[in-house]
């Protein structure tokens, strides 16, 4: 199997033994991405919405690092500390994520790293239109 890893330095480094994104053949798997200043390597703060739009920006970043966007999207993973905000996500995701939308699936999780509220991971499949 040939594997590319994508970098960007428009997207928060790895924090971690991981790569930013995974590409094979037209595949895209990127690793999750939460609400860091790829300039500070900070959350942008408290505020959940801020947090959520950073993300998409990251992921966005990472997809386009790859080759791709946002509606190469196939499919989303969604984390959030507090399924109570799930309206609001929503809200962000069809401002920031063209249609059709991918499939997705949302998982409520205890904590996520750096005191995260929210993160958001993908795959997507560029070219081959």
């Amino acid at each position: 199997m040939n594997k590319e890893i994508v970098a960007t330095t428009h997207a928060p480094q790895a924090i971690g033994p991981y790569s930013q994104a995974v590409k094979t053949g037209l595949m895209v798997f990127t690793s999750g991405q939460i609400g860091l200043d790829p300039a500070t390597g900070e959350l942008v703060g408290p505020d959940f919405e801020a947090q959520v739009r950073q993300s998409f920006k990251n992921l966005a970043a990472v997809a386009q690092g790859a080759g791709g966007s946002l509606a190469d999207a196939v499919k989303f993973t969604l984390f959030l500390t507090d399924l109570a905000q799930f309206a609001k996500v929503n809200a962000i995701m069809g401002e920031v994520v063209p249609q059709p939308y991918p499939a997705r699936s949302t998982v409520g999780v205890a904590s996520l790293p750096n005191g995260a509220l929210f993160e958001v991971e993908a795959v997507l499949v560029i070219g081959g239109r």
